[in-house]
């Protein structure tokens, strides 16, 4: 641990020297270190109904992630900041359902993998007329899944700038790598699949006062391709195993309403409600509250809690449920009817002099939370922010 924080310290101290060659009034016409954030977790779950065999037995699974982002600004001749953004994560997780792919397998080359996902943004914002244009590309690598993403956005301040409507289209491309149960293959080749995800997001938030804010959010998301996992088992009531068959296309429709109230200089409540439906039949409601403590100046104390039902997709059975007359078919609880509690706390320390020695090294945020499902899936996850700026 100690070799880490030196290193990071390291890291950071480069960029403070970077920082410090800006420091009057004039907007930078050259790229100029903005900020950057170092964030690590850890992640683990269990429970008892592994889509990999068929509903049924163990959800074991251990995530560690570490990413890193950094903003650099410039100030074109117009007097339009433009900010760039990148960002690396890499992730590695071991995963006891993946490894009963292969049934007799003691431990699988599925049973552990890395993912790694680099991402590049930029915004323009024109202050004097209150718009924003946003754009920004994206993809991620593991063993059996790749994918890339793109996006483009805007957004438009009303002319007192009590409000700010937003609209962002992003696209994901796809390729699953069609890795069967052992007992499924074929002597044919594995190959891939694609699939495709198009997002249409719209928001629009408002400043009623000082104290309160609002938001409205939409989307409409559209998939098409396969949109199956090709390990995941189903049996059905003869105790015949298949692979999961699901629909090729998919429309979701989430809308949400998200409010920021603030009780002083000391206490924000933060609210959030949304709704979900798509065309398999699964609708859900999500409530989450968020009320952030400031304790002293520099120190603040985050409790939180979320709260989530949702209904089952029309494509899903349980274990030796499904039969040969249907056809698509999922095991997959997270397709299932449940409901589930999420809640924790996080405390945040903004030093006045820095962390560490460092003055521009001014954050550091550290998270807790429990997650349980009415089905008997629990996790846990543990997460470490440090902002350097």
């Amino acid at each position: 641990m100690k070799k880490i924080i030196i290193s990071i310290v390291a890291l950071f101290g480069i960029f403070n020297v970077k920082a410090q060659q800006n420091t009057g009034s004039e907007q930078p016409k050259k790229l100029t270190f903005d900020e950057a954030n170092l964030v690590s977790s850890y992640y683990k779950q269990d429970g008892n109904n592994s889509a990999v065999t068929g509903g049924t037995g163990t959800e074991k699974l251990s995530d560690i992630s570490n990413t890193i982002d950094v903003t650099v600004v410039k100030y074109d001749k117009k007097e339009r900041k433009n900010k760039f953004s990148f960002s690396a994560g890499i992730d590695h997780y071991t995963s006891a359902s993946s490894d009963m792919i292969d049934l007799k397998a003691n431990s699988s080359a599925s049973r552990a993998d890395n993912r790694i996902y680099p991402a590049l943004s930029w915004s323009r914002e024109n202050a004097e007329n209150g718009t924003t244009l946003l754009a920004g590309v994206s993809s991620s690598f593991e063993y059996d899944y790749q994918s890339y993403s793109a996006n483009i956005g805007f957004s438009q301040k009303t002319p007192n700038k009590m409000g700010e409507f937003t609209a962002k289209f992003q696209e994901y491309m796809d390729q699953v790598k069609l890795i069967a149960p052992v007992e499924l293959r074929t002597a044919q080749n594995e190959g891939t699949s694609g699939r495709n995800t198009y997002a249409l997001s719209l928001a629009y938030s408002q400043i009623i006062n000082q104290n309160f804010q609002v938001e409205l959010l939409a989307d409409g998301v559209q998939q098409t391709g396969y949109l199956s996992l090709p390990f995941h088992r189903v049996y059905f009531k003869d105790s015949s195993v298949h692979q999961e068959a699901l629909p090729d296309k998919r429309f979701k429709i989430p809308v949400g309403f998200r409010a920021n109230y603030f009780l002083g200089d000391r206490l924000v409540v933060r609210a959030y409600y949304r709704y979900y439906t798509d065309n398999w039949g699964l609708k859900s409601n999500t409530v989450s509250l968020e009320t952030p403590v400031k304790i002293s100046p520099f120190v603040s104390v985050t409790p939180f809690y979320r709260y989530y039902k949702q209904t089952s997709a029309k494509y899903f059975a349980q274990y030796q449920e499904h039969t040969a007359f249907d056809d698509f078919y999922t095991s997959n609880y997270d397709l299932s009817q449940f409901s589930s509690n999420f809640y924790g706390a996080g405390i945040r320390i903004n030093p006045k002099n820095g962390l560490f020695g460092v003055s521009r090294l001014n954050m550091l945020e550290i998270r807790y939370g429990h997650y349980t499902k009415s089905i008997g899936m629990k996790s846990d996850i543990l997460s470490l922010n440090v902002r350097f700026k």
